[in-house]
């Protein structure tokens, strides 16, 4: 029965839905009519804030790239390859396959979301070359599955956010949070590290339970997954040929990278952001690829992945401009949603439905700093008036955030970049984690 509930979100996802770039477009004009129908602004006012935000994640957009370039060239590296060829080696059989997947991608994206995205990627095209008869599409989508916890690991911004306190905080929440909120009560929480240890736990055996019979196994050439190749050519020995070529080079500039890492770290504990894991990323790989000619190679390869972030980013832009723009002295669309999910709440329902109405703006608003930005000010007092704790409040936000990423493509871009996969090949099995961590997240928070 679960197999053929499986195969039927499969087959559903692969028949009708589109292109992640046609998806943004979609969502795009269904956002811009919503606006005008809801919050009574007309098509210039929407077309306005579609163009302000359209840009607006520029600097996020190079960042996502990085992690998928940096990522990737690092993971190609004879070295690293031969380290993740040898963990693959672990899982005999398919399924076993897939919860190691799942389990290595879930505590990564834990300890930090950048990171356990590229590395559980990384890791299953790996288990794809040594694994015979594991289903690449549900791989990849268990990969993406440990996603799920990122909000609520030790990078989730939320939490961090509460923790940083001071006027920004207090600005946020419309005056209703002055204080800064430890991250024993959020990150550390009873409830919420009760709610990523059942993930942590039963996600493997979930995904495991989807894998496909044989026959509807879609297995995939280990050739076609074949990094750039990594040996030298024969070349004519100029000086501009022997410094491409150079380990010393490579080993300069890796010492050079890493003495800042090292600085980093001392300066600011084990305190991890996407352009610091970039860094990390960057200077590792130049050291493992030995010279530079190999590693621009890498780095040229890898960066065949990156148009998907580079096209659809400024479009989720522009949706989260819409969403967030408000006419003068009005509730923007994300705001308005919000006031309905507060307004049929009770103290008992107010987590479920926050993050119930958390899950759907994510969904146009797919960015964890924008989301709180959006809602902080709404949820947040609305939580103090009903005397629901603080720290319960944001992180049901949080969990909302990361819940309905599971079928939104946008962050799943990177991963579907350095798997060579649409969308569409793994949302199908996404929908299933979906909907099993709905149900668990939601009665965790109702019930603590």
């Amino acid at each position: 029965m679960f197999k053929k509930f499986t195969k039927g979100c499969v087959n559903l996802v692969q028949r009708w839905l589109p292109d992640p770039f046609l998806f943004a477009v979609i969502l795009t004009f269904i956002v811009l009519i919503s606006g005008i129908i809801f919050t009574g602004q007309g098509l210039l006012a929407m077309v306005g804030h579609w163009s302000k935000g359209f840009w607006s994640l520029l600097a996020f957009s190079m960042q996502m790239a990085l992690v998928l370039v940096t990522g990737h060239t690092m993971a190609s590296a004879k070295v690293f390859k031969k380290g993740l060829r040898a963990l693959a080696r672990i899982a005999k059989t398919p399924t076993r396959a897939i919860m190691i997947v799942t389990l290595v991608s879930t505590l990564a994206c834990w300890v930090n979301w950048g990171f356990g995205l590229v590395i559980g990627a990384i890791f299953a095209r790996e288990l794809a070359k040594e694994v015979r008869g594991v289903d690449y599409r549900l791989l990849i989508a268990s990969a993406y599955s440990g996603f799920l916890v990122w909000h609520a690991g030790i990078s989730g911004s939320i939490p961090l956010k509460l923790a940083s306190g001071g006027e920004g905080l207090a600005t946020a929440t419309n005056g209703s949070v002055t204080e800064a909120v430890a991250t024993s009560a959020t990150i550390f929480s009873p409830f919420n590290l009760l709610i990523v240890g059942i993930l942590v736990i039963t996600l493997p055996l979930v995904n495991r339970a989807m894998h496909p019979k044989k026959d509807d196994t879609f297995t995939i050439d280990p050739s076609l997954l074949k990094d750039v190749d990594e040996s030298a050519a024969e070349l004519e020995r100029t000086p501009a040929n022997r410094i491409e070529n150079s380990s010393i080079v490579s080993i300069l500039v890796g010492v050079l990278g890493y003495i800042y890492i090292i600085m980093y770290f001392k300066d600011n504990g084990f305190l991890l952001n996407l352009n610091i894991v970039n860094f990390i990323f960057l200077f590792t790989a130049i050291i493992l690829h030995g010279n530079p000619r190999r590693f621009l190679n890498a780095v040229q390869e890898a960066a065949k992945g990156t148009a998907g972030i580079i096209l659809q980013f400024p479009f989720y832009g522009g949706i989260m401009g819409m969403m967030t723009g408000a006419a003068a002295g009005g509730l923007s669309l994300a705001g308005q949603m919000s006031n309905f999910f507060v307004n049929i709440s009770t103290v008992k329902s107010f987590p479920f439905f926050t993050f119930l109405s958390a899950g759907i703006v994510n969904f146009f608003v797919p960015s964890g700093g924008g989301q709180w930005a959006v809602q902080a000010p709404i949820i947040m007092p609305a939580a103090a008036d009903l005397g629901v704790p603080t720290a319960k409040a944001a992180m049901a936000i949080a969990w909302g955030d990361a819940w309905t990423n599971m079928i939104q493509p946008f962050w799943a871009l990177p991963a579907l970049g350095i798997a060579k996969l649409g969308a569409k090949d793994v949302m199908g099995y996404c929908i299933v984690d979906l909907i099993y961590s709905g149900v668990i997240i939601s009665v965790l928070l109702t019930i603590f």
